[in-house]
């Protein structure tokens, strides 16, 4: 008999083991997208180097005041399927240290529920040629990213139901 529990139990770890490996995206590797900075901006979503000249977060607050507007009109709106992602992000050529901040779009850090209930990933510490990973999972709904200490203007990203 107890021989006979046992055989049970392997067969239900078995059984679990094999479901959750046919789960889609089960065992598949973060998707990585890789994000490029310059002064004031991200270059994948732009698709041009404005080249604009930084020394500091203010320039870019100023440039930005003048320019997301019109350039956010212009910039592609990524689309990803629901799942894991890495974003890799690099300091292309600004001259100080950069960061990276992916949430909900309706997301008030301000507010202790949405820091318990959204999507909010961030990190900084990107010095100059350097790069950084940020590990999110992406549930269908609108996200924006950016970079608060390179104010850069939010990015939109759509993920659609699957």
């Amino acid at each position: 008999m107890k021989s006979l529990k046992m055989n049970f139990r392997y067969l239900a770890i078995a059984g679990t083991a094999l479901m959750m490996a046919s789960l889609p995206g089960a065992g598949q590797a973060a998707e990585v997208i890789e994000l490029t900075q310059t002064g004031c901006q991200f270059l994948e979503p732009e698709g041009t180097d404005h080249q604009y000249t930084t020394k500091q977060k203010a320039d870019c607050e100023a440039i930005n005041a003048k320019t997301a507007e019109e350039r956010l009109a212009k910039a592609k709106v990524m689309t990803l399927q629901p799942g894991d992602y890495v974003f890799r992000v690099t300091n292309k050529n600004v001259p100080y240290e950069l960061g990276f901040w992916l949430r909900d779009k309706d997301y008030d850090w301000r507010n202790p529920v949405h820091k318990l209930t959204k999507t909010s990933v961030s990190g900084g510490g990107l010095a100059t040629g350097k790069s950084g990973d940020y590990t999110v999972s992406l549930k269908p709904g609108d996200y924006l990213f950016s970079c608060p200490l390179n104010t850069t203007p939010d990015y939109r990203i759509i993920v659609p139901e699957g």
